[in-house]
């Protein structure tokens, strides 16, 4: 008898150890991950590459429909995966340019993006067991997951995880422009009215602030072993 693909969904705010978090424990789990943020960051980014006004979703749905994401599973890559639009493969430290984060949240508030987006994301979901991390993923993408974990953490373990985060990809970012920019980004995430950041009902929600990531990655396993 054929199972239904195992899919895992992890929700929370900016630089909560979602991705870290996710990689990891579809490594334990021996399924595809996949980071739907990274997803959003690679709309922004081909936004600013090509010039496209980003308040204007009309522009946003041609340039997608003009260059289509290609996600090519690759463990050996910093995401896990490689994105491929408009003929350009986006590395990690262009999905995490200064100017793409500061774009991104509007840029992923478009009905037109995120439906696009979600089309992906469940398609994806439908044919392979995946550990999928983002911010609607437990609410709007994957509403049927057998597990929905929410991942949260104190803001200054956050900003301390997002700093570590950039200099590995190779960005040099001040302490207080951090703050600035994830108070902004969740004030921005929790207020928009397409899929506003929330953790689903039935999700387990997970404060890490005091927890490194193989103690998060443990206990979402048990949760899904228990499941």
């Amino acid at each position: 008898m054929s199972t239904a693909p195992l899919q895992v969904a992890i929700d929370g705010p900016a630089a909560s150890g979602k991705t870290t978090v996710a990689r990891a424990t579809a490594r334990r789990l021996g399924v595809l991950y996949l980071d739907t943020g990274a997803m959003y960051r690679a709309v922004a980014y081909l936004a600013l590459r090509t010039g496209t006004e980003i308040d204007n979703e009309a522009a946003l749905a041609r340039l997608l429909a003009a260059n289509p994401m290609d996600l090519e599973l690759d463990e050996s890559a910093p995401l896990g995966f490689r994105i491929v639009a408009g003929g350009h493969e986006m590395s990690e430290s262009d999905l995490q340019r200064d100017d793409v984060t500061a774009i991104v949240s509007a840029v992923s508030a478009h009905p037109a993006v995120r439906s696009e987006m979600v089309l992906g994301q469940q398609t994806i979901a439908e044919y392979h067991s995946v550990v999928m991390a983002g911010r609607d993923i437990g609410t709007v993408v994957l509403p049927n997951a057998q597990v929905k974990i929410y991942l949260t953490a104190s803001i200054e373990a956050r900003i301390e995880r997002r700093r570590l985060q950039l200099e590995q990809a190779g960005v040099d970012v001040e302490f207080h422009r951090l703050a600035q920019e994830i108070e902004e980004r969740d004030r921005l995430d929790r207020t928009r009215a397409v899929s506003p950041l929330a953790p689903a009902p039935d999700a387990h929600v997970i404060d890490s602030s005091d927890m490194d990531a193989q103690e998060v990655v443990d206990k979402i396993c048990a949760i899904v072993a228990a499941t």
